[in-house]
């Protein structure tokens, strides 16, 4: 992703911990983990991989993304959603994990809405899927709040001077979905070919929707 967001300070271990055994790329050190717990017949590959790729590919930012697209096209739904987008998405099937208590909050020409955990990485899994690595950096933790419209520009996401950026901070009672604002031209377009313009980035608002 982005540099300023991607470079940490790197960890410093003793030669004698035992975390010194494991290899230092963090791709590696997973797969140095999941082998040693394999071994000891602690997890199941195959079920791991399966959630992972329920995540990835069956959930995704897809679910979102048909909630996203269905509110800007029936504005009885979008309504019900800003009112209490936990039950819409509930009844919708989007449950579970890490998505007990949504809000959803819409962006406009005057408001630009934008989610951050600034302790740890509270995110609406069911709805969004597995969150970004950058998403969980103590650089976006920290800067999404203190310099947000600095954030964005980094995203590629360049706004009008006079519109306001607000920042939620999602947190283990209250997780965040952002609604974008849809695109133009896109006037009678059925929700499935909407939703294809709806991306992950632009659900936590460091990103916009696609244009047709």
């Amino acid at each position: 992703m982005r540099a300023s967001l991607q470079c940490m300070p790197h960890d410093h271990h003793d030669h004698d911990d035992p975390h010194a055994l494991l290899p230092p790329e963090p791709a590696l050190r997973v797969k140095a983990l999941e082998t040693l717990l394999t071994r000891k017949g602690l997890i199941d590959p195959a079920a791991l991989d399966e959630i992972i790729d329920t995540y990835e590919n069956k959930i995704g930012p897809k679910n979102g993304a048909q909630v996203v697209a269905r509110a800007w096209s029936d504005p009885e739904f979008r309504g019900a959603l800003l009112e209490d987008a936990t039950k819409v998405v509930a009844d919708l099937g989007y449950f579970g994990r890490q998505g007990e208590h949504v809000v959803a909050v819409e962006n406009t020409e005057d408001q630009h809405n934008m989610v951050v955990c600034t302790l740890c990485s509270c995110y609406p899994w069911p709805l969004l899927g597995i969150p970004p690595g950058w998403y969980k950096s103590d650089a976006y933790r920290a800067r999404a709040v203190r310099a947000p419209r600095e954030v964005l520009a980094e995203f590629g996401v360049t706004l009008p001077a006079d519109t306001r950026i607000r920042v939620w901070d999602s947190t283990a009672e209250v997780r965040y979905l952002v609604i974008p604002m849809r695109p133009d031209g896109t006037e009678g377009w059925s929700v499935d070919d909407l939703a294809q313009l709806v991306t992950r980035d632009s659900m936590i608002g460091t990103g916009l929707a696609r244009q047709p």
